[in-house]
């Protein structure tokens, strides 16, 4: 067993030799044993850095590990939903659990996949080419969490299910997770979808990480205050009014800010505190969704991202 269930060091993906980069120059550790939320827009890398981790694309550059090893060998270990769920269209519901079982004869929990296909009233009988998008996303859960795996990588694992569904299948998640100790990572571009049940957090933005830790420390380093205004020296011409417009607390500058707001005498930001803030600034803590938005809107914040075991030894 690894206490690192996956790690990137200056992980990138180029998709053909004149291409753009989907990833570039990404580095983080995720710990075992925890539910992820890998949180970014359409298009910001959050496929691809699933697939490279589910050994399924091949890094440009820098390197991806999954539980101590390459990917290709640590597969037969990690449970993988593809966005796109796919299955054998002409096979029964039953037929694609054997095959389940079939490929991982040492690590297949039929039980598991059994409750997670009965609970969704699914024949066993039915064609897979039959089912609608939710049902097909229910099979693909079955089989990945059938293998039994010590990571579980899920691209977009709730967009076809309706809220009923996906609340239950939540649940089964958190169980696997609590009775099992697998280490899940789910993609999202819906922040609330995965707020109360993830305590890590990977931000993607430009093919970039932007936030990486735990989720509550992630919180805890930043603070959203209210300050007035730092008053000009005179706003009597139309300069010095401009002036004033962009006038701010001197104070701020000290601090990492990652967003502020500027209305009538009154400024709001998002920070990074580089130590205490003052009583007057009114500081509370930002919401989960607040710090996510916050940085996607502001793509020139400074990232926050731990430095890895390697990077601290040198």
């Amino acid at each position: 067993m690894t206490d690192t269930a996956m790690a990137a060091t200056a992980l990138g993906k180029r998709f053909g030799r004149r291409g753009g980069w989907a990833l570039r120059d990404c580095t983080f550790r995720l710990p075992a044993g925890r539910v992820c939320a890998v949180v970014g827009p359409n298009g910001a890398g959050k496929s691809t850095l699933l697939a490279l981790a589910a050994g399924l694309l091949a890094p440009s550059e820098g390197t991806v590990t999954v539980l101590g090893t390459d990917p290709a060998s640590a597969r037969t270990r990690v449970g993988y939903v593809a966005q796109a769920k796919p299955l054998y269209p002409q096979l029964t519901v039953a037929e694609t659990l054997l095959v389940g079982a079939d490929l991982n004869p040492a690590r297949w929990d039929a039980g598991t996949a059994e409750r997670i296909v009965a609970a969704g009233d699914l024949d066993p009988k039915a064609r897979i080419r039959a089912l609608s998008g939710g049902q097909r996303t229910r099979v693909a859960l079955a089989l990945a969490l059938g293998k039994r795996p010590e990571l579980l990588l899920l691209d977009e694992p709730m967009a076809d299910l309706d809220p009923l569904a996906r609340h239950e299948l939540m649940g089964t998640l958190m169980a696997q997770a609590a009775q099992h100790g697998t280490t899940i990572v789910m993609s999202s571009h819906v922040v609330a979808e995965l707020e109360d049940s993830c305590d890590h957090l990977l931000l993607v933005g430009g093919g970039r990480i932007r936030l990486a830790g735990e989720i509550d420390e992630l919180l805890d380093a930043h603070a959203r205050v209210s300050a007035p205004r730092e008053p000009a020296e005179s706003a009597q011409s139309a300069e010095s009014a401009e002036s004033a417009e962009s006038a701010e607390p001197a104070d701020l500058t000290p601090h990492t800010v990652v967003e502020k707001r500027v209305t009538g005498r009154q400024l709001t930001a998002l920070l990074r505190p580089a130590g205490p803030l003052p009583d007057a600034w009114r500081p509370t803590p930002p919401s989960l969704e607040e710090l996510v938005l916050a940085y996607l809107r502001n793509p020139q914040a400074a990232p926050l991202v731990p430095a890895t075991p390697e990077e601290t030894a040198a």
